[in-house]
C-alpha cells in the first residue's frame, strides 16, 4: 500500500486510527444551478426509450428514487469487510427551454475497516441534456459535498465538469459518463481531491422486464498521485416489476476491483431498488 495517500472510493481514502480506509464518493456529482423552475418529465422522449434502458441511463429525463446496499467481504490491504447503504435521487426539470437532470447521491457506511460509521461524502450533479438523431448527450457540473466530516470524508469541497452520452439500437443501450472533481475549498491539512471518473454504460434488454449490463464501474484516475485509484469490472442483472402502479427496478450487481494497492473493496455485491416515476 502507498504511504501518505488519502483516498475515497471513486475518490479518496480517509485515514483513521492509522489505517487508510475506503470512504465512498456518492457516485458522482452539483449542479451549479439550484432547482429553479418546474420539475418536468419528458414522456415523449421516454416513449422512444424502453423504460428498463432509461433506468440504466444517467442522461435519461426519468425521475427515480434509488436505495442500494453494497457489501464487500474484504477490502484490499485489510482482512475486514465493508457495508455501504446509498440513497440516490434523480429529478428532471426544464429551465430556460432546456431539459436538466439534478441528481443527489448520499452514501452511509454501516460497517467499515476504520470502525467509523455514518454519512460519507455526498455528490450532486446538474446535467443539461440534448436529444440527437443517434441518442442523447449531456453536459453539466458535478460537486463533492464534505458531509462525511473528519473520519468518513475528505473534508474538501469539490467542483468540476461532467459530460456523457447514450445511444440505443433496439434493445441495446451503450454510452459513457465522465465526471471530474477538483478541490476548490476545504481543510488545509487534508489532501486535495483531483479525480476523473469514467463510467461505461452497457445495457441489453432481454424481454419481460429482464435486462443485463455493466455495473456502475466507476473507473477512477487520481491526478494528485498520477495513478488509477479504482479499476472495477462488473455486471448487473435487473428485473422491472410493479409496486402498486409504479415501476420498480430490482437489480443484483457484482464488481471486482483490480486496484489492489489501495483500500478499496476487492469484491462487492450489491442489491439495488430503483422506484421509477415516468
Amino acid at each position: 500500500m502507498h504511504q501518505g495517500r488519502v483516498r475515497i472510493r471513486g475518490g479518496e481514502l480517509c485515514e483513521q486510527n492509522g489505517l487508510r480506509v475506503n470512504v465512498p464518493l456518492a457516485s458522482r456529482s452539483v449542479g451549479a444551478a439550484l432547482l429553479i423552475g418546474t420539475l418536468a418529465i419528458s414522456p415523449g422522449v421516454l416513449a422512444e426509450q424502453e423504460l428498463g434502458q432509461a433506468a440504466s441511463d444517467p442522461t435519461a429525463p426519468l425521475m427515480n428514487f434509488q436505495l442500494q446496499n453494497s457489501w464487500s467481504p474484504e477490502v484490499h490491504g485489510t482482512n475486514d469487510s465493508q457495508n455501504i447503504v446509498q440513497f440516490r435521487t434523480a429529478l428532471p426539470y426544464r429551465l430556460a427551454g432546456h431539459q436538466h437532470i439534478f441528481r443527489l447521491t448520499v452514501p452511509s457506511l454501516t460497517e467499515d475497516p476504520g470502525g467509523s460509521t455514518g454519512l460519507s461524502d455526498s455528490t450532486v450533479f446538474d446535467l443539461t441534456t440534448f436529444e440527437h438523431s443517434w441518442g442523447r448527450s449531456g453536459f453539466g457540473v458535478v460537486a463533492l459535498l464534505p458531509t462525511g466530516g473528519e473520519h468518513r470524508g475528505a473534508e474538501q469541497w469539490g467542483l468540476g465538469p461532467a459530460v456523457g452520452f447514450a445511444a440505443s439500437r433496439g434493445s441495446f443501450l451503450y454510452g459513457a459518463f465522465n465526471q471530474n472533481i477538483f478541490s476548490v475549498a476545504g481543510e488545509d491539512d487534508r489532501e486535495d481531491v483531483n479525480l476523473s471518473i469514467l463510467q461505461p454504460i452497457i445495457n441489453l434488454g432481454l424481454g419481460q422486464g429482464w435486462s443485463v449490463g455493466t455495473s456502475e464501474m466507476n473507473i477512477t484516475y487520481d491526478w494528485e498521485h498520477s495513478d488509477w485509484s479504482s479499476l472495477p469490472v462488473g455486471g448487473r442483472l435487473s428485473k422491472l416489476v410493479k409496486l402498486g402502479d409504479s415501476p420498480l427496478q430490482i437489480s443484483g450487481l457484482y464488481e471486482h476491483n483490480f486496484a489492489d494497492d489501495y483500500a478499496v473493496p476487492e469484491d462487492q455485491f450489491s442489491l439495488q431498488f430503483k422506484l421509477l416515476v415516468p
